[in-house]
């Protein structure tokens, strides 16, 4: 395990190395993340200008929800970018390389790109999140404060686990783009704010998916927020549930792979 991850650090370095050769390009890709999360908290702001109250929720700790999206996106983008390429390679011929070296083909993949975009999410959603969290009306004593960072930890792996099992279906549909993976990430920016404003069907959507795991229910949890709130407690065990899935199904995919020819 501890070469596996000394691998998978040194494959992220290479690759963080190559972007950081296009400093501007770099910089840009992250300035654009800063300025887009910056346009939906000015979004967010103007809607509790009008309503002081969202569903139950208070000001900041929906901002707190929303830090948690884009802190879990930074990460992914960040540390697992190389899944968005997976339907690329599928398609090309390019997953040959990674089954031929000796490491895990998973961490390959994970491995094999850096997202800039992805430190401007986490740059932003770590100040949201201090922001939020030192404004809330919530008893932070030694025991919550792990918990909440179990709890933030697990929907991070959460998030990672949905994405995985969705890019991992280009083995089925084998198209140069995955369309289940762009739906996937269109659902998890449903849950940048509480579910209960929507309506109980698309509640149920983004609960079985499940997105709402990796904002909505651990923030309802902390904040003792909605008659759902309880749910929040097995994040960490949907979490290894959503890893789980998410390696039989790539593992699944690999097995049918037939490389792509030429």
């Amino acid at each position: 395990m501890r070469r596996l991850l000394w691998l998978y650090r040194r494959c992220l370095r290479v690759h963080l190395r190559a972007v950081l050769e296009y400093r501007t390009g770099a910089i840009l890709l992250a300035a654009a993340a800063v300025l887009t999360q910056l346009a939906g908290l000015i979004f967010l702001l103007t809607v509790f200008s009008h309503l002081p109250v969202l569903a139950g929720w208070k000001q900041w700790e929906v901002v707190c929800v929303y830090a948690m999206v884009i802190t879990a996106e930074g990460v992914c983008s960040l540390l697992f970018e190389g899944t968005w390429h997976l339907a690329s390679m599928i398609n090309g011929g390019g997953l040959d390389y990674l089954l031929v070296r000796p490491m895990p083909v998973v961490l390959q993949l994970m491995s094999s790109a850096v997202g800039m975009n992805g430190l401007g999410n986490l740059t932003m959603g770590v100040v949201l999140l201090g922001a939020g969290l030192a404004n809330v009306e919530t008893d932070w004593t030694g025991l919550t404060v792990i918990w909440a960072f179990i709890l933030f930890m697990s929907a991070i792996l959460v998030r990672l686990g949905i994405n995985l099992a969705a890019r991992a279906a280009s083995f089925w549909l084998l198209s140069p783009s995955s369309a289940l993976a762009y739906a996937t990430q269109a659902l998890g920016d449903l849950a940048r704010y509480p579910i209960s404003v929507y309506g109980p069907h698309l509640q149920t959507v983004l609960t079985i998916v499940p997105v709402a795991f990796v904002r909505f229910f651990p923030a309802a949890y902390l904040f003792d927020r909605g008659p759902n709130g309880w749910l929040g407690a097995p994040t960490p065990m949907v979490a290894m549930a959503c890893l789980l899935i998410g390696g039989l199904v790539f593992r699944a995919g690999v097995s049918r792979y037939e490389s792509a020819g030429h």
